[in-house]
């Protein structure tokens, strides 16, 4: 589904503030972790006639807003699907940039994740970074450790296959029948708590890959908004259209409200 803020519709930004947006947010039914899947940079760029890094680096100050936004709301756990597995077959010069761009990224936003008081932590097979990036993401993680208003949680080099496996993996041998709470404490996750909502943006309806166990009972929002153009306004629209939704695990709404 496209969000109702999306190009062609006739309800814009213009008749609606961020800060209104903003303020119809019931603090008391955030979404304790948020995952996003940040897409359409390629096609941003594309669109704009420029190479598809411009689009990766564009995409940056998204980052920073959503990052900003999610930590102002109060929202403990925010995940970022940065980098998957399969995106290392992607053109060698897109992918050596974008790790670079990592770097780069990482190293100028230290200040800001400090000022913000935001703990940095990243998730997938990181030995397979460049050695640049993985020395850079480790520093910034160590940086932060102390930081406790926000987590912000990195996937690179993650898919969900990847994560349900190396949890298998460490759980091979166990002396009796594993649970769902084993194989949970084993995922890339543990100690944070399941998704309760998924942003997508792009105009794809699909995850990717991302968070298959994690987002089991997950709320998923998709906008047709390209990533370098998601802002806050988007963010916050997003948590309301959540907000909305009642959510039964399995129950009947008649027992939720009984």
């Amino acid at each position: 589904m496209a969000d109702k803020w999306s190009a062609g519709n006739s309800c814009t930004f213009a008749t609606v503030s961020v800060d209104t947006t903003k303020a119809a947010i019931d603090p008391g039914k955030l979404p304790q972790h948020i995952a996003v899947i940040m897409d359409g940079n390629g096609r941003w760029a594309k669109q704009k006639g420029k190479p598809r890094v411009f689009g990766h680096k564009n995409g940056v100050e998204s980052v920073r807003q959503i990052t900003e936004a999610a930590a102002e709301l109060g929202v403990p756990y925010l995940s970022l699907y940065a980098f998957s597995t399969e995106n290392w077959s992607r053109p060698a010069l897109e992918v050596n940039a974008l790790m670079s761009l990592l770097v780069a990224t990482i190293k100028k936003e230290i200040e800001t994740l400090q000022k913000n008081n935001i703990r940095l932590q990243a998730i997938g097979d990181l030995s397979r970074l460049p050695s640049k990036t993985h020395q850079a993401l480790l520093s910034a993680i160590e940086e932060t450790k102390a930081n406790t208003r926000m987590t912000l949680v990195l996937a690179l080099n993650y898919s969900g296959k990847w994560d349900i496996t190396q949890a298998v993996n460490k759980l091979r041998g166990a002396s009796s029948e594993i649970t769902q709470d084993d194989l949970a404490g084993a995922l890339s996750t543990a100690g944070m708590p399941d998704p309760e909502l998924m942003i997508r943006t792009s105009g794809e309806v699909r995850i990717s890959n991302f968070f298959l166990w994690q987002l089991a009972y997950g709320e998923f929002y998709f906008t047709d908004v390209l990533w370098p153009d998601f802002r806050k306004q988007h963010f916050y629209q997003a948590i309301l259209d959540f907000q909305t939704r009642q959510r039964r695990f399995g129950k009947t709404g008649e027992q939720l409200t009984s």
